[in-house]
């Protein structure tokens, strides 16, 4: 990594509008040294600056095997990330990172995965879902679980049909509210847990989006027999820094964007009712 104050700088080339608030805006550094050196861990982020504006954490969505193209999935909801959504192809911008604490990948081979997501919770374990396709031997089983207020917030459609081709992978998909041509399950994504065919006792569960559906879906998962130390969690918080020194992000003793964004339930699970600064 440079220097990790100062933003390198990043041309966008590629966008994709994928629905009325969300956009994925595909990077390459401009300096060809860096983006060679550039290389990331499934499950960290970048720091993306808007010049005039500010700066946002947002997660990588794109394949590390791949680092030299970053994409990264923006809902258009504050000025920041407003302003990146209304950038097209060619434009410029700041990047520093990647920065935080990964999926445990490692860790995780030779067992069954379940990767459960809700709303634009999916980004982050993009990587994780290609890195295992591309290692498919050294992985069991694989269930992919992706749950949205309203059908019509579903983004990567294709996506995940495309998943559900791959040899023992499970794909399953629920809505709150939905239309009558929804093929998914009606409710939210905790619903689908018992639709489950894999074996959990001999699985790594990968949980990211909003906290409530997180506690819910791991104290879900813990009532059906898995351990904390199975279910790991992506946490969202205020980051500025990005370093761990401006204490926006704290958690209890955790400062998120150094010592997570993912953690172990083990660590946590008495830390989420903690309100953010």
């Amino acid at each position: 990594m440079a220097n990790p104050h100062c933003p390198q700088e990043a041309e966008i080339i590629a966008r994709q509008q994928e629905s009325a608030t969300i956009v994925t805006l595909t990077l390459r550094l401009t300096d060809a040294q860096a983006a060679g050196r550039f290389r990331f861990t499934p499950g960290q982020f970048n720091m993306l600056y808007l010049p005039e504006v500010g700066e946002i954490p947002i997660s990588i969505a794109s394949d590390a095997d791949t680092p030299a193209e970053l994409a990264h999935t923006i809902r258009a909801v504050g000025r920041v990330s407003q302003g990146l959504a209304r950038l097209d192809v060619g434009d410029r911008i700041g990047l520093r990172g990647p920065y935080g604490r990964g999926w445990p990948l490692d860790a995780a081979r030779g067992h069954n995965i379940i990767i459960i997501t809700g709303g634009l919770g999916c980004a982050p374990v993009v990587p994780v879902i290609h890195h295992i396709h591309r290692r498919r031997e050294d992985y069991g089983q694989l269930a992919i679980l992706h749950g949205v207020k309203h059908c019509s917030d579903l983004i990567w459609d294709d996506c995940y049909e495309h998943w559900s081709l791959h040899p023992d992978t499970q794909v399953l998909l629920a809505a709150d509210v939905c239309d009558i041509q929804w093929p998914g399950t009606i409710g939210p994504v905790t619903h689908l847990l018992d639709q489950l065919t894999l074996d959990r006792t001999d699985a790594i569960a990968l949980l990211c989006g909003p906290e409530p559906m997180l506690r819910a879906c791991a104290e879900q998962l813990l009532g059906s027999g898995m351990r904390a130390e199975q279910i790991w969690l992506s946490l969202e918080r205020n980051m500025q820094c990005a370093l761990g020194q401006c204490g926006h992000c704290q958690l209890g003793e955790h400062f998120l964007c150094r010592d997570g964004p993912v953690f172990n339930y083990a660590q946590v699970r008495h830390l989420l009712d903690k309100p953010q600064l």
